[in-house]
């Protein structure tokens, strides 16, 4: 049944759509995230939230669960883009019972030997946390420094020995392993440099003209990072004492480096498979397990052989795509069943693993959002942290971020409104009686899954110019990708007069925005579309690859809320670790032949105004890709960014054929906010809008345009309210096949997208998220619509330069526009609201909107 279910998802990917058209007096109401009648909570991304067991609220973003040794507490981290902190977990009572706030951390957390001290990694201020700990709370603070704050090792996952004396340390972006001796005088601290990885350590200084931006970019700083394109990034450490020996996982390889704490040298490298982070060792020392985060697998390594003698999969279904990201272990006391937290399909796979070489699935346990830590407690509790939580929000109203005394918790800026849990989950004591529930929870794993295969069947999709699955012909050969930056779609559509807006929180509105309103009304109006990401950082992968990788997951939120030097910005091309293992958009083409070209997307600009070319970021796009396209940079206008684009399309109609899949970036409506001398956000926003126009018009009036479709999205919605959710955005879809004047409010997602971009030009699906995604099949139409688009101009100055007397002006003179999102987006949002409503305008007060609440009870 599971393997049928896979064949009608891969190889036919349709559905039929439940969004209205205008001619229906009366339609069905939208399918919209949030809680669904049957209880369940729909997420933006299409896939459903049914958790097992109770939920524990606990706060931003918690990566890491560490059981005390006597089984009563456990200790749950947390790491996101707010506060960091750990709080205690009294395992029996299922209750939090005392919080400490730290100022960094990175995934490292465990209680010593005798349960009297917990220690928690120290991250970029370069440390290790010491607590002493008894009955449930944590007092007496120290801490062992590991370098000077100046230089760059971020402390992360540890091993602590037998004895408590000594502890071995994995320095995410020094590339090193630190080895602690507490001694009763001063500790003594000896760092191993990894084989071959070199010495990254080095911060980048802060360099960079002041004049037009306030300090270098995130991403210009990493282009001059020491770190290696290739690092290992060693995540953790198991420590095998009997063999003195130390297993490190290599983050960015296909390894675990093994380690003689003896001699302290590396002597050997294992292989395992992509993005290797967690690992749990056998108490007889013979097997070490190996979540492997960027495949959907756990390598079982024979530590006599270093081989692997086993590799499970732990997926939903048979030869997924990439996309379940296993990134936390579990054994049960016995050692018989091991426990695997899959962050990105919701769930914690359930292996028996008592003969190795012949362990066998029995299931799936559903969880809450992006499980990132599974654990299993004293009294058989399975606790899972979830770090995105049980609910995505609205935050209609946004809070005023550059108040003096802002309330306390009710921010809403999307990066830290997704407050995590912990499951808490009753495990049955009988093996029998446990392989029974499991498979319940694994049925209530598939009915979590997208339902657009299963709707194949009321589908009338005869004529539909989008084919039902890859390989089928379609009259769109053309298709162009255009990315622009960070609106949500009442920011911007609300006050279109069609669809699900709210006018009180339009602020670039028709006036402003002329070509967004009318390509909304003049084809397909998009008023059910959403984002799979929170930034930038996760946007552009999720853009390009329907897939974040935990690598980017993970430090996104520290390059964001916390210190962007030592946290860089961590995706679009910058570190390979970065790479989805499905690949992108352009690999896909490559693969199946597709002509393809970069305009601006994972590309650097051109130099010295415009003299010496940019280049590309990754292989893939080296010869498929515009050098002299700028990428992000606020400076540049977005009507000289299409002007170029414009100038390509008049060379493609001379030589009478242009690439099948042209990926443009629009990216001005991020806006400077209220940066002296810079355009105003509503300037920038016009300009962005009469950009978007004339590149729509261009290709209207062209050769191609009978044989072309145009989407468009941002990368992320974080820059503003929205009334529905967080993540909704602003998209559209452009051809002469398209719906003309209709309103389509489909559920759909970036994923979306990307698959009816890839039935129209046949290529494979990326990852799990676009092969399961809803194409768009109803915002098209049999026939078409030739009918070109003329380009309006906005109503308002796009030379107006922000003045000395603007509000906003002073804080937005620190902040940081050459690169999307090096701001801060807290202060930005509300610095741009002022601006266009006025600076007497304050934002109107926070509040929550939230579908589930988390319980205190047990049952499932």
């Amino acid at each position: 049944m599971h393997r049928a279910l896979l064949l009608a998802i891969t190889f036919t990917s349709i559905s039929f759509a439940k969004g209205p058209s205008v001619a229906k007096p009366a339609p069905a109401k939208a399918e919209t995230p949030g809680a669904q009648k049957d209880g369940a909570v729909l997420l933006p991304n299409q896939w459903y939230l049914r958790p097992a067991g109770s939920q524990i609220k606990v706060g931003d973003f918690p990566v890491n669960i560490a059981l005390h040794p006597e089984g009563q507490f456990a200790a749950v981290l947390h790491c996101g883009n707010g506060q960091h902190e750990v709080q205690i977990l009294d395992v029996a009572a299922g209750k939090i019972v005392s919080r400490v706030n730290l100022h960094e951390a990175f995934y490292g957390c465990a209680f010593t030997p005798d349960g009297a001290r917990l220690v928690v990694s120290g991250s970029g201020d370069e440390v290790l946390h010491f607590f002493k700990f008894s009955g449930g709370f944590l007092s007496e603070p120290s801490e062992v420094r590991l370098r000077p704050q100046k230089e760059r090792g971020i402390p992360g996952g540890f091993a602590i020995s037998a004895d408590g004396e000594t502890i071995y340390v994995a320095n995410v972006w020094g590339q090193t392993v630190s080895r602690v001796r507490l001694t009763k005088d001063a500790p003594e601290i000896t760092d191993l440099a990894l084989a071959k990885e070199g010495d990254a350590s080095k911060l980048v200084p802060e360099v960079g003209e002041k004049t037009d931006d306030p300090s270098i970019t995130k991403r210009a700083a990493v282009l001059l990072d020491t770190t290696g394109k290739d690092a290992a990034f060693p995540y953790t450490c198991v420590l095998d004492e009997a063999r003195n020996r130390l297993y490190v996982s290599l983050w960015g390889r296909k390894q675990v480096a093994v380690i003689d704490v003896q001699q302290w040298k590396e002597i050997a490298r294992w292989d395992a498979e992509d993005h290797p982070n967690e690992m749990l060792l056998t108490k007889n020392g013979r097997y070490l397990f190996v979540a492997n985060a960027n495949r959907n697998s756990v390598s079982v390594l024979d530590t006599e052989s270093g081989k692997i003698a086993e590799t499970l999969i732990a997926e939903l279904m048979p030869d997924a795509p990439p996309g379940n990201t296993p990134n936390s272990l579990a054994l049960s006391p016995n050692e018989e069943f091991l426990y695997v937290a899959n962050a990105n399909i919701n769930c914690v796979a359930v292996f028996e693993v008592e003969h190795i070489g012949k362990s066998r699935s029995l299931g799936f346990i559903p969880t809450g959002w992006y499980p990132t830590s599974v654990r299993v407690a004293k009294g058989g509790r399975l606790l899972v942290a979830n770090g995105k939580g049980v609910v995505s929000r609205a935050n209609r109203n946004l809070t005023q971020p550059g108040s003096k005394n802002p309330p306390v918790g009710v921010t809403e800026y999307i990066a830290s409104i997704l407050q995590g849990t912990v499951s808490w989950i009753k495990l049955p004591s009988e093996q029998d009686e446990l392989a029974e529930q499991v498979k319940k929870w694994t049925a209530t794993c598939y009915a979590n899954m997208p339902t657009a295969a299963k709707r194949i069947a009321a589908a009338n999709l005869t004529g539909n110019p989008i084919p039902r699955s890859v390989g089928e012909a379609s009259p769109i050969k053309h298709v162009i990708y255009i990315i622009k930056e960070n609106r949500t779609f009442d920011q911007v559509l609300g006050d279109l007069g069609r669809g699900n807006g709210d006018p009180s929180l339009c602020i670039f509105g028709q006036d402003i925005t002329p070509n967004h309103h009318a390509l909304a009304r003049d084809f397909v109006t998009l008023d059910n579309f959403y984002v799979e990401s929170e930034v930038s950082a996760d946007g552009h992968e999720w853009t390009m690859g329907a897939y974040a990788t935990d690598f980017v997951e993970k430090n996104w939120p520290l390059s964001y809320g916390h210190d962007g030097r030592k946290f860089p910005y961590p995706a679009e091309g910058d570190f390979a670790a970065a790479t989805p293992a499905g690949g992108y958009l352009w690999d896909r083409a490559a693969e199946a032949g597709v002509s393809y070209r970069s305009y601006g997307e994972f590309t650097t600009s051109p130099k010295l105004k415009g003299t010496i070319p940019g280049t590309a970021k990754v292989k893939a796009l080296e010869g498929h890709f515009d050098p002299f396209y700028y990428e992000f940079d606020t400076s540049y206008p977005d009507v000289k960014r299409a002007e170029r684009f414009l100038s390509e399309l008049a060379r493609f109609e001379k030589e009478g054929e242009m690439p099948r899949l042209q990926i443009v970036r629009l990216p001005n409506d991020h806006t400077s906010g209220a940066s002296l001398g810079k355009p105003t956000p509503i300037a920038h926003l016009a300009d962005n809008d009469l950009a978007l126009g004339m590149l729509v018009e261009g290709v209207s009036k062209s050769s191609f345009w009978k044989s072309t479709a145009i989407f468009i999205v941002e990368d992320d919605a974080q820059n503003g309210p929205d009334h529905v959710d967080a993540h909704r955005t602003i998209a559209f879809a452009v051809s002469p096949y398209v719906r003309h004047g209709a309103l389509d409010s489909t559920l759909y997602s970036t994923a979306s997208m990307l698959r009816t971009m890839e039935l129209i030009l046949g290529l494979k699906p990326m990852s799990q998220f676009d092969a399961l995604a809803m194409p768009m099949f109803a915002s098209f139409q049999k026939k078409p619509n030739l009918t070109p688009y003329t380009a309006l101009v906005p109503k308002v100055d796009r030379e107006e330069k922000t003045q000395k007397t603007a509000w906003g002006v002073e804080e937005s003179a620190g902040m940081d526009f050459a690169k999307e999102d090096a701001a801060d987006d807290l202060r930005l949002n509300e610095i741009v609201w002022r601006s266009v409503r006025g600076a007497n305008s304050p934002m109107p007060a926070p509040t929550r909107r939230a579908w589930v609440l988390a319980g205190d009870t047990d049952g499932d």
